[in-house]
């Protein structure tokens, strides 16, 4: 695959999982428990509490700011500002999400394993995209204006 290809698998990546956590905040309690977030967050969510909604909004924010750096970095849309360091900045944060969950894992304790296996997994996967496809691109990332 090209570098362009990995950013664009890692542009749908980033959006569809953008599209579920948006799903589970419209849909509310039920849509944090389809995802498996946990008993807290849900929880919280079915009491009307802000926490869930400012979170999940937050990552969903993320999520779209990634998928737009990755079209950029493919060349779909157009230079944004920062591209190496967005990309590079991106997948360093999938990669340390896929990775670093026995750190998280205490922090959140009602998520399943299954949840854990499944969401690290996934983003090791888009962290690899997102590096692949940066370090195929490096050069041509480079230059201003560059598709």
């Amino acid at each position: 695959m090209t570098g362009r290809q990995y950013l664009l698998a890692g542009a749908w990546g980033s959006g569809m999982a953008a599209l579920l956590h948006l799903g589970a905040l419209l849909l509310g309690a039920e849509g944090y428990r389809l995802l498996g977030a946990g008993e807290r967050m849900t929880a919280l969510a079915e009491q009307g509490h802000w926490y869930p909604a400012l979170v999940t909004g937050l990552i969903v924010l993320l999520l779209a700011a990634g998928s737009l750096y990755a079209l950029s970095g493919a060349g779909v849309i157009r230079r944004l500002p920062c591209l190496r360091l967005g990309l590079s900045g991106f997948a360093a944060l999938f990669l340390l999400r896929g990775a670093g969950f026995p750190l998280l894992m205490p922090a959140f304790p009602e998520n399943s394993m299954t949840f854990w296996v499944v969401t690290s997994f996934l983003a090791l996967g888009m962290g690899g995209l997102y590096a692949l496809g940066t370090r195929r691109r490096w050069v041509e990332l480079r230059q201003f204006g560059a598709r």
